[in-house]
């Protein structure tokens, strides 16, 4: 392994000289999920994602005709929240980590400036954290932590489902019958893009799931088609019946959400602040020894539209959900599964009269 010399000077002057890349670096580390979704640099704070609607026809030709309908502007807010984090760090026992990391390996390590490389794992990790925060981070401001810095996708969902903003009605939420498995996954996931409106299903749309549903959609698939003709491959990258507009996304940062997501990636936006001045990257020495990583910078998610245009949202069901729907009436109460009178009841099936008591054996009111 080649050796290099750290200083806290070159790592102070690299924060300085790279800092726009810098900055960056949680984002592009969290790609994994944001490369699905929408950017906006330079994002500070509250912004509004505009909806525009309204009903505007041409009709045959009347000079003195004038349309009156309203054009309606619907708007979403984006907000990005301010974060912070100060690390403490002894380079001469971080550094060798960059050896494993994405950012760079091997033999490019020669001809790259390994302060700015640190940095850069640095940063990375703040992404890594980002991207496992996307759909379920709940803003709490007294919070310490990355899932407290920000609104995610599905809390975003949850508050609006509440709100009756998304519902059945609305045709922007599908509540699924039964848990995804890998005997139902494909009815199933059909069942749900199928319930989206032909606005929706009329456009390239992103379906965001977790591995675990895209792994049982793959399994049921080749149980139910097998060696059909045009079964070519065992990966699905597309939902079967959707004319290839409907392409899955498996994410980690999807494990334990309650819902599937269904949009176009022009609906799903994320915030960050690409180098507000707000936003800081730097290396601190307060310590005989130990550096301090300084950072700082924006980010938040918001949908564009809930409309069902735009968006379905599907409510996965869960084995307590079917557990629930089966009361002692019907999933082995005693009067329909082994009830006195029905199965085994006294003067039905052998009761004491009939089956050898001292006074009812074959007497003429029980029933052979």
């Amino acid at each position: 392994m080649k050796q290099f010399t750290i200083t806290p000077e070159e790592l102070q002057k690299s924060a300085v000289k790279y800092l726009p890349q810098l900055l960056k670096m949680p984002v592009i580390a969290a790609k994994e999920t944001l490369q699905h979704m929408t950017p906006r640099p330079g994002t500070r704070g509250r912004v509004v994602l505009g909806e525009i609607g309204g009903s505007l026809q041409i009709g045959p030709y009347d000079a003195s005709r004038i349309d009156e309908s309203a054009t309606t502007i619907k708007g979403r807010v984006l907000e990005t929240f301010l974060g912070s984090v100060i690390h403490e760090f002894d380079p001469n026992t971080v550094w060798p980590t960059i050896y494993g990391s994405l950012t760079t390996q091997g033999e490019a390590l020669k001809d790259v400036n390994i302060s700015r490389e640190l940095l850069s794992y640095l940063a990375a990790q703040l992404g890594k954290h980002l991207n496992l925060a996307i759909w379920d981070a709940a803003r709490d401001d007294q919070g310490t932590t990355t899932k407290d810095l920000f609104d995610g996708f599905d809390t975003i969902a949850a508050a609006e489902i509440t709100a009756g903003n998304i519902s059945v009605a609305k045709k922007n939420l599908f509540e699924f019958s039964d848990p995804i498995s890998s005997n139902n996954a494909v009815d199933l996931l059909k069942a749900c893009y199928r319930a989206a409106a032909p606005e929706l299903r009329g456009q390239k749309v992103k379906m965001y799931m977790t591995y675990d549903i895209l792994d049982a959609y793959q399994d049921d698939y080749q149980q139910t088609v097998g060696a059909a003709p045009y079964n070519t491959r065992f990966e699905k990258p597309v939902l079967e019946g959707s004319n290839g507009l409907c392409e899955f996304v498996p994410l980690v940062s999807k494990t334990g959400s309650p819902f599937i997501t269904l949009a176009p990636q022009g609906n799903m936006f994320y915030g960050y602040g690409d180098g507000l001045a707000e936003e800081k990257l730097a290396v601190e020495k307060h310590h005989a020894l130990l550096l301090q990583f300084v950072a700082t910078m924006f980010f938040g998610v918001q949908y564009k539209s809930v409309s069902p245009e735009m968006l379905l949202i599907g409510k996965l069901a869960t084995s307590s959900d079917n557990a629930s729907s089966g009361g002692a009436e019907n999933q082995g109460g005693t009067e329909n599964q082994g009830g006195a009178e029905n199965q085994g009841g006294t003067e039905n099936q052998g009761g004491a009269e009939n089956q050898g008591g001292t006074e009812g054996s074959g007497t003429t009111t029980t029933t052979p």
